[in-house]
């Protein structure tokens, strides 16, 4: 699944060492809200690893796509969504279009007509 938006918050960013295995792990959450919509919508996600975290370098202000898996976990008997991204893309910048120029000459559009069907229609009462 993908969502494009600007990073609105960074939260700090968490680390340990797992338990079982030993090894060191690193993750962050971000707050990314979409853009170009009437109503926008505001999405909280984690990167996790320290490689990722760094790669991306995402930022406040930042106007990205992410790229992530939605995962649920349940924990003393409620259920919690995980969306996590395992790509960011940042925006691209768009060519300039050619500017649209308007016709020399002017277009006749023909006036339209009434048809028999429309007249009947006006003769209703209210």
């Amino acid at each position: 699944m993908e969502l494009k938006g600007k990073i609105i918050a960074v939260m700090e960013k968490r680390s340990g060492v797992a338990q079982q295995s030993g090894k060191a792990w690193a993750t962050q959450d971000y707050v990314i809200e979409t853009i170009n919509e009437q109503y926008p919508k505001r999405c909280v996600f984690n990167v996790f690893g320290e490689e990722n975290i760094q790669k991306f370098a995402l930022e406040v202000g930042k106007v990205v796509t992410i790229h992530f898996d939605i995962n649920a976990r349940e924990y003393n008997g409620r259920w919690y969504n995980d969306i996590r991204a395992w790509r960011v893309d940042p925006e691209q910048a768009t060519a300039q279009a050619a500017p649209v120029t308007a016709p020399t000459a002017p277009i006749d559009i023909p006036a339209p007509t009434m048809t028999e069907a429309s007249q009947e229609v006006e003769d209703l009462p209210f």
